[in-house]
């Protein structure tokens, strides 16, 4: 944990950046970590925020938590003022002989707490909705996924990863793998926080549209409120009730 004093201190040695994760919901969380509460993690990253430097905040999938944690999780994330520069989703990979690998052995197959791909796909597609100027970046478990699998993710919302061959306590996928396998997609490299400048035009773009849009039919529902209520008689000369002419 740090506090507003120690954060100031870091940002003053020229720290940038500083990785504190959520992990999982609100609700969920007791179930996984006992050591720290929820609040204190959400207090160190409002003090980092506060002293200007971006905060790295994610969380980890596949638990044991449910679609509904899913959406507690996304809801702590995007409530924080600022968002999260940097949003890291990791698919959990359990360690044979740790209590939560032993506790998702015992689970029924059919059990809603066995994370599925689809659900991974669901929580950063809602992330990147929620947080548009977030970088998410797929980093533990993604060598567990097949190339489309890891493909779909970008598309849902992914825009960086991390790689190379070894994280801290699992395997990854390597440099070189990676380099190849973008390529193969068309996927290009971006320059650090040039995504900034970019989602802020397109913000922009997007709201001049959206005042467009509103003047168009505030217009339109101002002509239509004047035009006259007049039958339309087809060429038989058959009245329609009802009908309205253009005049």
């Amino acid at each position: 944990m740090v506090d507003e004093k120690q954060a100031k201190s870091l940002a003053e040695s020229g720290l940038t950046a500083y990785n504190h994760n959520i992990d999982t919901s609100r609700e969920y969380y007791k179930h996984v970590i006992s050591t720290r509460n929820y609040d204190d993690r959400l207090k160190t990253i409002k003090n980092v925020q506060k002293a200007g430097i971006k905060a790295c905040t994610g969380g980890i999938l596949g638990l044991g938590e449910t679609d509904e944690d899913h959406v507690g999780f996304l809801y702590t994330l995007s409530n924080m003022d600022p968002h999260p520069e940097s949003l890291p989703i990791n698919r959990l990979i359990a360690i044979k002989g740790t209590p939560i690998e032993e506790e998702l052995s015992k689970l029924p197959k059919n059990s809603k707490r066995h994370l599925k791909f689809e659900a991974i796909l669901r929580t950063i597609a809602t992330a990147r909705i929620l947080m548009p100027e977030s970088i998410i970046r797929f980093a533990a478990g993604r060598y567990t996924m097949k190339e489309n699998e890891q493909m779909m993710c970008f598309m849902a919302g992914v825009n960086a990863i991390f790689t190379g061959e070894k994280m801290l306590t699992t395997m990854c996928n390597g440099w070189d793998e990676d380099k190849e396998m973008l390529a193969r997609w068309g996927l290009r490299p971006m320059k650090s926080f040039s995504h900034i400048k970019h989602v802020s035009v397109l913000e922009k773009q997007m709201a001049e549209k959206a005042k467009e849009n509103a003047e168009y039919m505030e217009k339109a529902v101002a002509e239509e409120q004047y035009a006259p209520n007049v039958t339309a008689v087809p060429e038989n000369d058959a009245p329609v009730s009802g009908s309205r002419a253009q005049v």
